[in-house]
């Protein structure tokens, strides 16, 4: 059972980057939702992750933390600092948008909660913990 879930704990952060990547280009090039700054970083931080997980899948390597969890944190600080602006715990006076879309302007908010910056930041922490516990699950 611990083998089964510790194999398959790569594929949920794989899927979950994947989801995110077909997301992030479904809200800005089907439903045209410009991106933000902030959105921008998130995206150079996920994006490699969608080829960097599939290699540690199949090359099995033991160190998949090393590669996979600093662009997992960058994107769960970024993905943090951008929630916290969005819901206005910090002021809109310290967001880095000052062209283009505004970092707190809110594009979709399903069942009065879900935002973009929420599912950025929910994504990040799965891939984080995903392979936390897959390495954990590696050492015993």
């Amino acid at each position: 059972m611990v083998r089964v879930l510790r194999r398959n704990l790569l594929y949920v952060a794989w899927v979950v980057a994947l989801m995110s990547m077909g997301g992030s280009l479904f809200f800005s090039e089907v439903l045209k939702y410009p991106p933000c700054v902030l959105c921008w970083y998130q995206r150079i931080a996920m994006y490699p992750l969608v080829l960097i997980i599939p290699i540690a899948i199949i090359r099995k390597t033991r160190d998949a933390r090393w590669y996979i969890l600093p662009l997992g944190v960058i994107g769960l600080v970024i993905a943090l600092y951008h929630n916290l602006l969005y819901y206005k715990i910090l002021s809109e006076s310290t967001a880095p948008c000052v062209q283009g879309v505004s970092c707190t302007f809110k594009f979709i908010e399903w069942f009065g909660f879900i935002t973009i910056p929420l599912l950025s930041l929910v994504a990040f922490m799965v891939v984080i913990v995903s392979v936390i516990w897959y390495t954990n699950f590696e050492q015993k």
